[in-house]
């Protein structure tokens, strides 16, 4: 379960999937141009976009979680910047193969 006050940053150029707990900081801390230690969950996906890694720090180290799809690819919206952030929702439409960039919201009105 991710944690709800976290932010969630999606790299938005390609990683090389070969990175381990030290790649993966790095790129937090040189691309991304964040804290790795800051308890936000960083998320990096492959050149062909059929493997995914996130990286996240919990009390006494570092956490990855990694999937790798059998057919498909993970669809994100394209970005100028370096990366992009993300909701809990968008990051599981995202696992979940749903492009939530084309999904038209309504208006809701509160109560």
């Amino acid at each position: 379960m991710l944690d709800p006050q976290a932010d969630i940053l999606l790299c938005c150029s390609p990683t090389d999937m070969r990175k381990s707990f030290r790649g993966l900081v790095s790129s937090v801390k040189r691309l991304l141009e964040e804290n790795p230690l800051s308890g936000g969950y960083f998320v990096f996906i492959n050149r062909r976009k059929t493997m995914m890694k996130v990286l996240y720090y919990e009390p006494g180290g570092y956490c990855i979680w990694a999937k790798r799809l059998d057919a498909g690819q993970y669809n994100y919206p394209s970005s100028d910047s370096s990366k992009m952030s993300l909701t809990r929702a968008q990051l599981q439409a995202i696992i979940d193969g749903i492009q939530y960039h084309e999904i038209k919201r309504f208006k809701r009105h509160v109560c």
